[in-house]
């Protein structure tokens, strides 16, 4: 059901809305906002989500907003929080002064409110500050301090120390358990086991008491030794057995199946040991028809260890004692250990199995689980004030970060308020004499840039390294000034994160937008100029080339006609003079047409008026430059916050503008500080070009001349 009070002054209440970034955006600045928030069109909020990660806000606040862990705080998510503060606190607008005192008369005095301040009262006293009258986040730091381990918490957890302090003897039994069906972390962050792993203790406890009771009669250690003694030996026992009745079946193989003159020759010249494999491979005792198995001479030096522990541990105790082995003896030996060997096969597979018989004797004696069971009762019987010492926390929280989001959720009052950064600017970037302030962490740039290209910003990806942090990647936008020449990989610059901690980064991307207006007018010179530039640089390149070749063509026909003076190369022409006249005469009718119509040009500038010959160069200009000009203005007054948020996660849901004055604000450039002196000049600077100044003052004396000839100057 909603709120009397909430639903009341939503009715009553009348919204204050402020512009920025080109949109009406909702003021909240008082409690009867708060209360009516939950009113308010969602079309008027700026977003409508946000992710958990990335943001100036503490991760714990977040994940307390995001009731359904999906990482984004939610609109429904953000309107619930601020009811809830509401209706725990005297005066909500204590979430947007800052700090993170909450003064327990702050709180309601309805019977939450009541409650809320005993746990209040109860938490201060478990931090060392008895009679305080504010509680503060640092008051909940500790969780072994909120929820000492050894008192009940209500969670139904019970860590060793909450066993040694209620039952002394249950602490033990706690770390085993713990150690046998894994620990479940106590609200006090220590290591203790709930109700699920005690009954799956329970459950193997009776498997192992079932399992020991169906042990076949015998000792089970001396049982243990003669399986394990048996298993050592095993193949190797009836790889023997199967020779010999194959040497019974045809005696001509008895020499093919034993050892051979040629194994034995092939390890007689190296050192030998017992462990070396070449030997453990030779069969293990000689072949003969009968067959029968030596247990203390003739055995293969390799396996006579093996064979002895098979001897003692296992022929003697269940065949007596003898020297030798029989096949019939082998068979009797293993199917007597049959049914020790299904018992131990059948084991349970926990480490229930590996206590002792006192242990297991214990636990039936002394009622363990019955015991266990009493003390998680127990536990679960302060899980009142348990939640309500987590509703303080979460107050705690709400009260210092909640007054924040809101000013970069419902509105983007930080962003555009310049008093503080916004929750999403992470930093700024010191880049090439100027500062970027909007600067946004990213998790994968290449798939950021698809959609942050259409925010018509200009934007630098850099990746960032600091020694001791993991790399880290962010977007700088460029908001002001010119240009730069960034190459990619290439320049470096300096980020400064919240907390004021230096990263080295390195522009990786960028994504090229008009950054101002100036810039776009003097682009079409600049690349007027690069052009010039580059095809200057190809054309001296391509006759320094020619040079070259024409000069080492001339050196070996030199060569040549030294070595055959009176020699002529077959088809060489003599030097006709007709056809170079022609040529020349072609390259001067072209530069006099080209002098023709720069002179027909000037000419025809120099007979207007004084006064139009200002218009016409301006025209000339806006004629160059106003196209880039044009499309420059038109993108700068698209440019927009929201891709840049949304390519990281955001629910944008205003076009947030960024004009052309806010981007000066943005980014700032180099300047001089106010009543600095300038020094001297510099003594490494290029010598003054004289064609400064010369080229100017020949072409000024020109319009005076044609201007006196004119009789401009009352001649």
């Amino acid at each position: 059901m909603p709120d009397a009070r909430a639903t009341a002054a939503a009715d009553a209440h009348r919204w204050r809305f402020f512009r920025a970034g080109g949109v009406e955006q909702v003021r909240l600045d008082h409690a009867a906002d708060l209360w009516a928030l939950a009113e308010l069109d969602p079309k008027l909020w700026a977003a409508l989500a946000c992710p958990t990660a990335g943001l100036a806000i503490a991760p714990q606040t977040l994940a307390a907003l995001d009731s359904d862990s999906d990482g984004r705080v939610r609109l429904p998510e953000v309107r619930d929080a601020v009811r809830w503060v509401c209706q725990r606190l005297r005066d909500p607008a204590l979430i947007f002064a800052p700090g993170d005192a909450l003064p327990l008369a702050a709180l309601t005095d309805d019977e939450e409110g009541v409650a809320l301040q005993a746990a209040a009262r109860e938490l201060l006293v478990r931090a060392g500050r008895p009679g305080a009258e504010a509680l503060q986040a640092s008051d909940m730091a500790d969780l072994a301090q909120v929820f000492p381990p050894a008192l009940p918490n209500g969670d139904g957890v019970v860590p060793a120390d909450l066993a040694r302090a209620e039952d002394a003897g249950l602490a033990d039994w706690v770390e085993r358990i713990a150690a046998a069906r894994g620990a479940t972390p106590d609200r006090s962050g220590q290591p203790g086991i709930d109700a699920e792993a005690l009954a799956a203790c329970e459950a193997d406890v009776a498997a192992v008491l079932a399992w020991q009771a169906a042990r076949p009669p015998g000792d089970a250690q001396a049982m243990a030794a003669a399986l394990h003694a048996v298993d050592a030996v095993a193949a190797k026992v009836e790889d023997h057995f199967t020779r010999c009745r194959l040497a019974a079946f045809d005696p001509r193989a008895a020499a093919a199946l034993d050892w051979t003159p040629d194994q034995v020759q092939a390890l007689a010249d190296q050192a030998l040991s017992p462990d070396r494999p070449e030997l453990a491979a030779l069969p293990l005792a000689h072949v003969q028809p009968s067959a029968v198995l030596p247990l203390r001479d003739g055995i293969n030096p390799a396996w006579a260890a093996a064979i002895a522990a098979l001897r003692e541990q296992a022929v003697a105790p269940l065949l007596g004692e003898r020297d030798t082995l029989e096949a019939d003896d082998w068979a009797r030996l293993r199917e007597r250990l049959g049914a020790w060997r299904a018992w131990a096969a059948a084991r349970p597979d926990t480490p229930v199995a590996d206590w002792d018989a006192d242990t297991l004797a214990q636990w039936r004696t002394a009622d363990v689980p019955a015991r266990l069971r009493a003390l998680m009762a127990r536990d679960r019987e302060a899980a009142a004030l348990a939640d309500r010492l987590d509703a303080l926390q979460r107050l705690l929280l709400w009260r210092r970060d909640l007054g924040v989001l809101l000013r970069n959720v419902v509105n983007f009052a930080d962003f555009y308020g310049g008093t503080q950064p916004a929750a999403f600017q992470a930093g700024t970037l010191f880049i090439d004499q100027r500062e970027c302030q909007l600067c946004l962490p990213v998790a994968d740039a290449a798939a950021h840039a698809q959609l942050a290209a259409y925010s018509g910003l200009y934007l630098l990806y850099c990746h960032c390294e600091r020694a001791g942090e993991p790399p880290m990647t962010i977007v700088a936008a460029l908001t002001a000034g010119d240009a730069p020449d960034f190459m990619v990989p290439g320049r470096n610059g300096v980020f400064v994160d919240r907390q004021g901690r230096d990263w080295s980064a390195r522009v990786v991307r960028v994504v090229e937008n008009p950054i101002s207006v100036r810039e776009a007018f003097w682009a079409p010179y600049k690349r007027i100029a690069r052009l010039i530039g580059e095809q200057v640089r190809k054309f001296a390149a391509a006759r320094e080339q020619a040079v070259q070749a024409q000069a080492a063509e001339r050196v070996g026909a030199g060569a040549e006609a030294v070595q055959q003076p009176a020699a002529k190369p077959a088809g060489q022409q003599a030097f006709d003079i007709a056809r170079f006249a022609g040529i020349f005469a072609a390259i001067g009718l072209a530069l006099g047409a080209i002098g023709t119509a720069l002179a027909a040009v000037v000419t025809g500038f120099l007979q207007l008026a004084w006064w139009q010959m200002p218009l016409v160069v301006l025209g000339l200009m806006v004629l160059i430059s106003g196209p880039s000009v044009l499309l420059a203005w038109l993108k700068l007054r698209q440019r927009n916050i929201g891709p840049l948020l949304d390519a990281n996660g955001w629910a944008v849901n205003i076009r947030a503008r960024i004009s052309i004055p806010f981007g000066v604000r943005l980014t700032a450039l180099a300047t001089l500080p106010p009543g600095a002196q300038r020094g001297g000049a510099d003594p490494d600077a290029d010598a003054p070009s004289p064609w400064r100044w010369l080229v100017p003052l020949l072409a000024a004396l020109a319009v005076a001349v044609w201007g006196w000839r004119a009789g401009w100057w009352g001649g």
